[in-house]
């Protein structure tokens, strides 16, 4: 358990870690975004992955690791507020009919991921953008400082 970096918190499932690694793999890969794991917003919810791309748009992706995880979640609509585009993202076994056809999808592995459906667009508010992009910077930081001195804060 202490060599788990500090974002793993065993909150996430095994699959819903497979779906997120191979999520941040293509948005990084081709895409050009740098991403985030488990980025907590204004709103107190938490965003499984939130990528910035090389303009400074802002993704968020939700990941749905079963069809009960879907059902049992309504809080993914408040991520919009808070991002340019929005995607669920599923494993390859999890039906996609099940997702809201207004909302980006991607299915993901452990190895790649692929975006089923494109994201409307919904572009941020000037002043979000620039407190969103400014937690970004220090959350970065932050994770990295942990990772070169992982001793008391």
């Amino acid at each position: 358990m202490s060599m788990l970096p500090p974002i793993v918190d065993l909150r996430q499932s095994a699959t819903a870690l497979r779906v997120q690694r191979g999520v941040m793999r293509m948005l990084r890969q081709t895409h050009d975004m740098a991403c985030y794991a488990e980025v907590t917003l204004r709103s107190g919810r938490r965003a499984d992955v939130l990528a910035v791309g090389p303009k400074g748009e802002i993704w968020i992706v939700e990941i749905k690791s079963s069809l009960i995880d879907f059902q049992i979640d309504r809080k993914w609509p408040e991520y919009r507020e808070f991002s340019d585009k929005f995607f669920f993202a599923k494993p390859p076994e999890l039906d996609a009919s099940i997702f809201p056809a207004s909302e980006g999808l991607i299915v993901a592995d452990g190895h790649d991921g692929a975006i089923l459906r494109d994201s409307p667009d919904t572009p941020l508010a000037p002043a979000r953008r620039k407190a969103l992009m400014l937690k970004l910077a220090r959350l970065g930081a932050d994770r990295i400082h942990a990772l070169m001195d992982p001793g008391p804060q």
